[in-house]
């Protein structure tokens, strides 16, 4: 069975929606993204394009500022 690459582009929309909407609180969260992650890279090999740039999930900003950091005196 062959997919067209309007299917192609429309998952990889929806995949890219979904990345940058997660919230990643645990490893199962963290895995998912993972996962999607490699659906993207695989629906992008499909239409012969090289993925530039990479989507970020929320919580991964929300993560990295909670994370404590070293005072410099």
């Amino acid at each position: 069975m062959e997919i067209s690459k309007k299917s192609v582009e429309a998952l990889l929309d929806l995949v890219e929606i979904k990345l940058s909407c997660i919230q990643v609180l645990d490893r199962e969260d963290a895995r998912e993204v993972k996962t999607l992650q490699d659906a993207r890279n695989e629906l992008f090999s499909l239409l012969g394009i090289e993925p530039k740039g990479e989507v970020i999930p929320m919580g991964a900003l929300t993560a990295a500022a909670r994370t404590p950091r070293a005072r410099t005196a």
